[in-house]
């Protein structure tokens, strides 16, 4: 992080170290189950011969459609998809490289965020997400960072916490939630940066232990509730004023999907849409 230049800096307090008391999961409350208040349907799949390892959801318009793209190594392509997997278009994102596009956002001016942030080895220096704008997204805007806490690339293997495939926008912040690859306690962390062009240190807001990986994160349109997507299960978040996230009041859903699921984008703000790596499509419908 030397190459940082000092007035690209993003810190808002200590950002350096785990915050104090983030992980003592006895005082922040427990998750309550509330599986049986959703009911969880498969509503189609993606055509395999065209759309390969998805890996990301984002709103495309009002009716339910929504974006898409493959996982890294991939094509640089985003596509149009309906909730049932049928493809309406296909936008070519070259000369963008798909090092390891890993999640969607969206923003109030209907601009996409692209996050080629997958880091499976957490030696990755050139972290980017892409601000896509205009009516074809060719319009791109590079947002560059790198974690506060990192000091190694890689790091020893049990502090391997710097691969990410989950984050959100909200109020011209992106949230970033990582995919513990230590094989010690798995902690997820929060990160923040803003969500404009140049390059920052993101800035540690938050972490909690949870017994499996993060795959995918939304927050409702009403910006109330944060989901984050894990292996079988999706964790509901209530953003609370003056709270860090994690101590807010938390639920828990169990999903019946017996493979991966790498994607998740809300429908309103209650139910959502989840893709798994098998390119199937679940809608998630509270009763």
């Amino acid at each position: 992080m030397r190459d940082l230049p000092r007035n690209a800096l993003f810190s808002l307090g200590l950002s350096c170290i785990l915050l104090s008391g983030c992980g003592e999961t006895s005082t922040r409350g427990e998750f309550v189950d509330v599986s049986q208040r959703y009911t969880v349907e498969q509503v189609g799949r993606l055509p395999k011969s065209k759309v390969m390892e998805n890996s990301g959801l984002a709103p495309a318009n009002k009716v339910g459609d929504l974006w898409t793209h493959s996982d890294g190594g991939n094509s640089s392509r985003l596509y149009q998809i309906t909730r049932q997997g049928d493809l309406l278009k296909t936008l070519d994102l070259a000369p963008l490289t798909n090092i390891d596009w890993e999640d969607l956002a969206h923003d109030d001016e209907q601009r996409l965020y692209l996050g080629d942030f997958g880091n499976n080895q957490n030696k990755r220096r050139n972290l980017a997400i892409y601000r896509l704008s205009g009516p074809t997204f060719r319009q791109v805007d590079t947002i560059r960072f790198a974690y506060s806490d990192q000091r190694a690339f890689p790091p020893k293997k049990s502090q391997r916490n710097f691969d990410c495939e989950a984050f959100y926008y909200s109020q011209d912040s992106l949230y970033l939630f990582t995919k513990n690859r230590s094989p010690e306690d798995l902690w997820v962390k929060q990160y923040v940066l803003p969500a404009n062009p140049g390059t920052y240190v993101a800035r540690l807001a938050d972490s909690l232990l949870l017994d499996t990986w993060i795959t995918a994160a939304d927050l409702s349109p009403n910006g109330r509730t944060v989901a984050l997507l894990g292996q079988g299960r999706v964790f509901l978040f209530q953003r609370e004023h003056g709270k860090r996230l994690f101590d807010g009041a938390k639920q828990m859903l169990r999903l019946p999907i017996d493979n991966q699921v790498e994607a998740l984008s809300f429908l309103n703000n209650h139910d959502f849409i989840i893709s798994s790596e098998k390119g199937r499509l679940y809608q998630v419908t509270q009763r």
